[in-house]
This record gives C-alpha cells, sequence and structure tokens, in this order.
C-alpha cells in the first residue's frame, strides 16, 4: 500500500492495516536499516500503572520526593 505524507509530516494508516491492531492506540516509531517501523502499543488503564509502580516498590512518598525535585530544577 502507498500513503503520501502530508507539508506538515503527517501520515493516514490505511483502514486494512490499522483493523488488525484493535487495542492500539499510539504506535512506538523507530527507524531500521532505512525503514520507519511503527510498533503497536496497547491502551492501558490506570490499574495497570499502580500495579507497576507497586511491582517496583515506589511508594507515594518516593512521587512526592521526585515532584519536589522536578520543581526545584
Amino acid at each position: 500500500m502507498r500513503v503520501e505524507m502530508t507539508p506538515e509530516n503527517r501520515i493516514t494508516l490505511p483502514e486494512e492495516i490499522v483493523r488488525d491492531f484493535p487495542s492500539a492506540e499510539c504506535f512506538d516509531v523507530t527507524k531500521e536499516n532505512g525503514r520507519i517501523v511503527l510498533t503497536p502499543i496497547p491502551k492501558t488503564n490506570i490499574e495497570d500503572v499502580w500495579k507497576k509502580i507497586a511491582d517496583l516498590g515506589i511508594t507515594e512518598a518516593d512521587i512526592a520526593d521526585a515532584v519536589e525535585w522536578a520543581r526545584r530544577r
């Protein structure tokens, strides 16, 4: 399939391709061997985020400290 890029560097992915990735709302973009590669990033929900934070052992105090640190910069 052929797609064209607009002057604003935008492309529209064909429906025939996108329908195979229903859970993707974003794509990771990389360059490999002179090609542009799109890798679907599945939708996440907030429960997944909180679980990942808990799995990493990050506490609310850690987050507050990080925010304070970032605001000082």
